[in-house]
Formats: C-alpha cells, structure tokens, sequence
C-alpha cells in the first residue's frame, strides 16, 4: 500500500538534449529505512536523487512523499524531505546556529520552536558545541556534519544524502557512518556512494544503478546468497521467471542466461529444470552460485546495454 512507505517513486525518466539519463526507475522507501544507492559514476545517480528531491524536473513519472505528490503539492511534500546534495549547500561566513536557523526559517519551523530545533538537529549530529563557530572554521568531516544537520532540522520523515562520505579521512568516515545509523531511528534515509564499503557499513537494502536504470534491488544480506545461473535456448521473459514459485528476483544476463534469486529457504533447481522441460524452453545449462556485493556489482556494471533486474 502506498501508506507503507515515506517515499515512493514509479517510472523516473529524465532526458537531456535527446539523451536519456534516467530511465524509468523505480524506488519504495519503508519507514526507518536505510536505502544504498550504488553505481559507478554517471550511472545517474546524483540526477535521480535531485528528481526525488524536487530540484530537478522529471521529463517522467511521478515522486511521493508521505503520500503527497511531488509535482501537485511540492510544499506539502517537501516538508517530509531533507536533503544533502553532493556539494554541500553550508555558508563559511556564518555561524553553525545561524546557517541552522536560516535553514529552519526556510522549512517554515515556526519561531517559536527554531531553538529546540536548532538544538536537536546539532545533537542529532554530534555538533552540540559548535552553535557559535564559524562553519568555515570546522573541519571538513563537521562541515559534513552540518550539512546533514540541514537536512533534519525540520524533522523531516526522509533524507536524501548524496555521497556524503566524499573526501572524509577514515576517523571523519567512521562518525558520519554512525551518525547515518542514528538518523533512522527518526528518518527514512537515501545514501548514495560508488563506494561499495560505504553502503556495506550503512544501509540494510542496495539498489545499482547503471547507465540510467536499477539493475539490483536487494536488501543487503540477500546479495551473498546462492543464486541460480540458466542458459536457455528460448529467449523468456523476467516475469515468467519470477512468476515461478521461489524465484525472488530474475537478472538477465543476455538473451538467453539468466541470474536468478531464490526466496529465503528455497532450493528452486529442480524445480526450474521441471518447468523448461514442460514448457519447452530448453535448458542448456543451470548452477548455483554464491557471489559477494562487490562481484555482482562488477558483473552488473560491466555491460553496455544492462536489462533492469525484475522483482516478486
């Protein structure tokens, strides 16, 4: 149901002069969800977080945000949205309490709440004694730190955090991981990286991207599980694959190989052999195969024209 999730997103397309970007794309947000968005760069990740924050226009599809529709209520919606773009949008001349409370006058917290805000958004983040700094005195791992504090002040129900660990030392990446896993107890948050350690250590669930389309989506403990490989000599579809009893997800690999995903608990090889027998697909191979985040997300990003991954 469309109230199980803070953030949906159905058919994101997005073109630039004849070009297609973004390609039809798909995401549902749960609540206290921590969402990966992995891909290599220019696989349009940044283009479909500025989509799903409303500051870049669809060509489209649509954007839900706590069941208002992006498009037809962007104020309503965007009070359900907290966003930290690639470049972080924090001002060196001002004070960390000031840039925090022009932020909060910007979301409309009204006056009389802005200093509890103000205050709960730097505790959030770990910048209980930086209110009256000069945000171009901190380092760049608490300047990070306050643009994420941005993002929450209005204690929105999701977070859009566009590579957030971009260009932090190991000790400033360890605090903002732990910081990201704090803000779920409050937010449904989006993360995105082409740093597969980065979204291993923080979110519960991945998506790939590539050239503009998802490829994989996954919670995260089920990518090392065994998967299935098939060669068929009849081309089939993704969803008559997932339309099987126990296939979770199908990933294509070309024409006639297929990568499939058993649900939890589910040996689906004698049953796939039983099924292209009957239906004459003729099954050429099929293994099992176990493989890690970092060897699927090499296979799926390596190909020129990537199908997008089919799931139950």
């Amino acid at each position: 149901m469309e109230s199980d999730f803070k953030l949906r997103a159905q058919g994101l397309t997005r073109d630039y002069a004849g070009t297609r970007a973004v390609d039809g794309v798909d995401i549902a947000l749960a609540p206290g969800e921590i969402l990966g968005l992995l891909g290599p760069n220019g696989a349009g990740k940044t283009t479909t977080l500025r989509m799903l924050a409303g500051t870049l226009a669809v060509t489209a599809g649509t954007v839900t945000l706590a069941g208002h529709d992006l498009a037809g209520e962007p104020q309503r919606a965007k009070q359900h949205l907290g966003y930290l773009p690639e470049r972080p949008p924090v001002h060196p001349e001002l004070t960390v309490d000031e840039y925090l409370g022009f932020c909060a006058r910007l979301h409309a917290v009204p006056r009389r709440q802005r200093r509890e805000a103000i205050a709960a958004a730097r505790a959030d983040c770990g910048l209980e004694d930086t209110g009256r700094r000069l945000i171009g005195h901190l380092s760049k791992g608490y300047q990070q730190r306050v643009g994420i504090a941005q993002a929450i002040v209005h204690r929105p129900d999701v977070v859009i955090l566009d590579e957030p660990t971009a260009g932090l030392d190991p000790n400033q990446l360890r605090g903002i991981r732990e910081l990201i896993a704090r803000l779920s107890r409050a937010h449904s948050v989006i993360i995105s990286s082409h740093i597969l350690s980065e979204i291993q250590a923080t979110a519960a669930r991945v998506v790939i991207m590539h050239q503009g389309r998802i490829v994989m989506d996954e919670p995260l403990g089920e990518t090392a599980a065994p998967v299935v490989e098939i060669a068929l000599r009849e081309a089939v579809t993704a969803d008559s694959l997932t339309g099987l009893d126990g296939v979770a997800h199908a990933t294509a690999l070309d024409d006639h190989r297929w990568q499939l995903t058993p649900a939890p608990g589910c040996d689906i090889r004698a049953m796939i052999a039983e099924t292209a027998a009957g239906r004459g697909w003729g099954l050429l191979e099929l293994g099992a195969a176990r493989y890690s985040l970092e060897e699927r997300f090499a296979a799926l990003t390596s190909r020129d024209a990537p199908p997008r991954e089919a799931a139950a």
